[in-house]
């Protein structure tokens, strides 16, 4: 994730509309391949790249689902969990990172899923610029899921993809 600088939610064009258990995929034990690059927005291709476990579960009978992270970074290992929560009033996933390295936590990425793909969106400031941050869920199966990570200084035009996490089911 970023840092604690102040962003704002940025509601996808005609988003998808989410339902209970759109998250059930990843309920369970995971052992999680990271691949971060080194440096975000600056042209860098040096891709840093770590493992990681998650727990996660179900909350709120599917309408709410946490995970408990374990990221060996290369540079200083952390713990985060993600709080996600399907918003009744919008019918969009609200997506939290809460970061043991980061003191603040800022408004969700909003989206949902279609066709087996979540898309979900913001607008954040990241180093003092403002800019658009994409997560998307994808390749979805009962042992494994992908999860990526964009930024877009550009308003959305073109996109660096900055980190992905690959997951494994545990046995």
């Amino acid at each position: 994730m970023m840092s604690a600088d102040h962003h704002t939610p940025l509601v996808p064009a005609n988003p998808p509309a989410g339902s209970p258990h759109d998250f059930a995929f990843l309920n369970g034990h995971w052992h999680v391949r990271h691949r971060k690059l080194k440096a975000r927005l600056v042209g860098c291709d040096t891709w840093l790249e770590f493992a990681g476990s998650c727990h996660a579960w179900e909350l709120l009978e599917g309408s709410g689902n946490v995970d408990d992270n374990r990221l060996e970074d290369p540079t200083g290992p952390y713990r985060a969990i993600t709080l996600r929560r399907l918003s009744p009033l919008t019918g969009l996933w609200n997506i939290w990172w809460f970061d043991q390295r980061f003191d603040a936590v800022g408004v969700p990425m909003q989206g949902g899923f279609q066709d087996g793909v979540g898309t979900f969106l913001a607008d954040e400031r990241f180093d003092g610029r403002c800019v658009k941050v994409r997560f998307i869920w994808s390749a979805i199966t009962p042992v494994s899921a992908r999860w990526e990570q964009a930024f877009s200084a550009d308003g959305g035009e073109s996109w660096e993809t900055n980190w992905v996490m690959l997951f494994e089911r545990a046995a």
